[in-house]
C-alpha cells in the first residue's frame, strides 16, 4: 500500500497519540473495524430504522444534499451543523435495509465525506 508524506505525518501521529507499537497494528485495527461495520451492513435485513451521522466538507454541501434527495423517502428527519468548512449531518432513516446498506456505501465512497457512521435502532 503506498501513501503520499502527508497522510503518513498524520498515521504517525494518530498511531503515537492512540499508542500503537506500530503503523501496521494501527491499520489492521482500522481494516477490522471497517470489515465489522460491513458486516453489520450486510447482516441488516427487512425494515431497518438507523442513524446515519455524517461529517462532509463545505465546499461538497450541494453533491451531498443532490445525492440524498435521492433518499428523501426514508430520511425521516435532519439535523444539520455548520461548523469551520465542515458540515454534520444526523439523519433518520427508515428504510428496507437494502436502502439503508445503498446509502452507507454511496456515503462512504463520497470523495466529500469526512466519516459516516451508522447505529441501528
Amino acid at each position: 500500500m503506498s501513501l503520499d508524506n502527508e497522510t503518513l505525518k498524520e498515521l504517525d501521529r494518530v498511531q503515537q497519540t492512540l499508542g500503537f507499537k506500530s503503523r501496521s497494528k494501527l491499520l489492521r485495527t482500522t481494516l477490522q473495524s471497517l470489515i465489522n461495520e460491513y458486516r453489520i451492513m450486510e447482516s441488516l435485513k427487512g425494515h431497518v430504522d438507523s442513524v446515519f451521522v455524517v461529517t462532509y466538507k463545505e465546499s461538497e454541501k450541494h453533491s451531498i444534499s443532490d445525492l440524498l434527495h435521492n433518499f428523501e423517502d426514508t430520511i425521516k428527519t435532519v439535523i444539520h451543523q455548520h461548523h469551520v468548512g465542515v458540515c454534520l449531518e444526523v439523519l433518520i432513516i427508515c428504510a428496507d435495509a437494502k436502502r439503508i446498506r445503498e446509502l452507507f456505501s454511496i456515503l462512504k465512497k463520497h470523495k466529500g465525506v469526512r466519516s459516516v457512521s451508522c447505529s441501528v435502532i
